[in-house]
């Protein structure tokens, strides 16, 4: 139950309401109380077996002063009545009790509401916030099924599970309390031949539910991978269909989705069985303590009478639903806390890029970047090795070499996508892991072999991240990127939403779509990872010169696997198995023919 009190946290914002509603459930138990023991005097009166009392007792705030205030009361009335006008104030006072029972119930429901709705609320805006501040390296060992499970899914249960008992958590322990108060004011013995059977019954409950929240915890895994499974098939369902596998991925669909279906169908089975349960234990409960009860009053022992035998009974009943419900809600939050477990691998995740209280805030980029001595390592993959670079402002220093050689990992150590194993990343001078990081990356500007585009209107995936742009900055952005005139052909132009990732849009329109993004944001610090390397000769030709406009009075860092567009780069370097082995212009490299020239001749054949 740990992890349910570190959800309990979240309910911290709300103590005023909790409050609230603690309050109206401790006097809506008062007053549920004080209806049922109204049956005493009731039963006293319609049979006679009480005498008149004669004599006014002297009030005091006790229990047996009410008692006793209240029965001269009644005789009062019936000296001066009749026994009819008696009952029909006891009556009244039954039915006054009532409605005030009903109504502090009500009133804290009423200040239940906000803590329900507002709980959830808190729980998924604190999971996107750590989902957006986690870095890269997180979601390259999580599926991303399983994350949306954990935030989709998972809250959901949290919900249905958790948050619902809310209810029955506030509510039932109170009315419980109250109502046991009761039982042993009316029958010391009888409570305590209660107290003995009660927790017995709780044992067999719990024993129960024992296996619930492991069963529960496998069902949520396997929602995630069923998640994965449909996320992997949209994304891939052009390879699928090309390579006649429907028959294959279906059958690992249905597999992962009836192992679900039997772990669901034993977890439903155990939770259902709680509300039988419960209900024949308390059946027991009742017919032991009618037993027990009459034989006291078979004997004499104790204070027990008839009627209060009754009313005793009466008020039993209204702890055996607060008791079920209880059990019921115990059932639901061991069901809910395998999503708690889940949810918590999120929100506990250790973040790697750490921000120093005292970071630089960097306004402007005016020397040079330098990669010092650096070596990064994926766990205990190494990636690069001694890596030594120096970018002056102004310059474009291009990187190529095979795939996994290193290039789009160097780059990303440059805005702290991750931070180097040893040495140093320093701009101006000052090492990244000084900076602050908003600054640090508002001075770069990301251009990526895939456009990450969303799903909404050409000006807002323009726009995105510059809140204070203008129509007439996006058009401007637009045109130096040549994808004003597209945009235009399209119903709505700037306002036409261009679908999932940009699927309206063909593969040049994306990225200079994605260009003119970079270009708005108008950075000194540009970095383009394999810019045109998935295009036609058409859209390549349309998104380079983008490009080149894009690079003007710049400093760019350019992953190229296409040799041709970096020809004029200040600086290539080649890099093979994590190490840069030449570095030079165009035709140095050719001259040295090393790697750079093996590459050239390669893609000129």
């Amino acid at each position: 139950m740990k992890k349910f009190f570190s959800l309990l946290k979240f309910i911290i914002p709300y103590k005023w309401h909790v409050v609230a509603n603690v309050v109206g459930n401790i006097l809506g138990a008062i007053f549920s109380l004080f209806s049922l023991a109204m049956l005493i005097p009731f039963l006293q009166l319609l049979f006679g077996t009480v005498p008149l009392v004669e004599v006014k007792p002297e009030f005091t705030m006790t229990i047996k002063s009410l008692n006793d205030t209240l029965n001269y009361m009644l005789s009062e009335m019936i000296r001066n009545h009749d026994r009819s006008t008696a009952m029909l104030f006891v009556i009244g006072l039954v039915l006054t009790a009532s409605f005030l029972k009903n109504f502090f119930t009500y009133m804290s429901l009423y200040y239940l509401a906000p803590i329900r709705t507002g709980v959830l609320r808190d729980i998924r805006n604190t999971l996107y916030r750590k989902v957006v501040d986690l870095p890269l390296g997180y979601f390259t060992e999580e599926k991303k099924g399983d994350v949306i499970s954990k935030m989709t899914n998972d809250v959901n249960e949290i919900e249905v599970s958790i948050i619902r008992s809310l209810e029955m958590i506030f509510r039932d322990p109170i009315i419980i309390i109250i109502h046991l108060i009761g039982l042993i004011y009316i029958s010391p013995q009888l409570t305590l031949f209660v107290l003995l059977l009660l927790p017995l019954t709780g044992v067999v409950i719990g024993r129960v539910g024992k296996t619930l929240k492991k069963t529960s915890f496998k069902g949520q895994r396997k929602m995630g991978a069923i998640l994965t499974l449909i996320e992997e098939t949209l994304s891939g369902l052009r390879v699928v269909k090309a390579f006649n596998a429907e028959k294959k991925v279906i059958s690992r669909f249905e597999s992962v989705n009836n192992f679900y279906t039997l772990l669901m169908k034993k977890m439903w089975r155990r939770r259902d069985l709680a509300s039988p349960l419960s209900e024949f234990l308390g059946t027991i409960v009742v017919v032991l303590v009618l037993w027990f009860g009459g034989n006291l009053i078979f004997k004499g022992k104790g204070t027990l009478t008839p009627e209060a035998l009754i009313a005793y009974i009466g008020i039993f009943y209204m702890i055996i639903n607060p008791a079920k419900s209880f059990s019921n809600a115990y059932y639901n939050v061991l069901k809910g806390m395998a999503s708690a477990d889940r949810i918590d691998t999120i929100l506990s995740a250790e973040n790697p890029i750490k921000i120093k209280p005292e970071a630089k805030v960097l306004t402007e980029f005016s020397s040079a970047i330098e990669f010092r001595n650096v070596n990064f390592r994926y766990q205990s993959e190494p990636v690069l090795h001694n890596i030594n670079l120096v970018v002056e402002k102004g310059k474009t220093v291009a990187l190529v070499g095979q795939s996994g050689s290193g290039k789009s990992t160097l780059v990303d150590l440059l805005p702290r996508f991750w931070d180097v194993t040893e040495g140093e990343v320093l701009v101006d001078g000052v090492n990244v892991k000084d900076c602050n990081l908003e600054s640090l990356r508002n001075l770069m500007g990301n251009v990526n072999q895939d456009p990450i585009l969303f799903n909404d209107t050409f000006y807002n995936n323009i726009a995105f991240g510059m809140p204070s742009a203008t129509e007439e900055d996006v058009i401007a952005a637009a045109k130096i990127a040549n994808a004003h005139d597209f945009i235009m052909a399209t119903p709505n132009g700037y306002y036409t939403n261009i679908g999932d990732r940009g699927s309206k849009l063909s593969g040049g329109q994306r990225q200079r779509i994605s260009i003119a993004r970079a270009i708005l944001k108008n950075p000194p610090i540009m970095i383009l990872d394999e810019a045109t390397s998935a295009l036609d000769t058409e859209s390549e030709k349309l998104v380079q010169d983008a490009i080149e406009n894009l690079m003007k009075h710049r400093t760019s860092l350019v992953i190229a696997h296409r040799l041709s567009t970096i020809r004029n780069a200040d600086m290539i370097c080649v890099l093979h198995e994590g190490e840069i082995v030449e570095r030079g212009r165009h035709e140095e490299l050719l001259r040295l023919n090393g790697y750079y020239a093996k590459l050239h001749n390669m893609q000129l054949k």
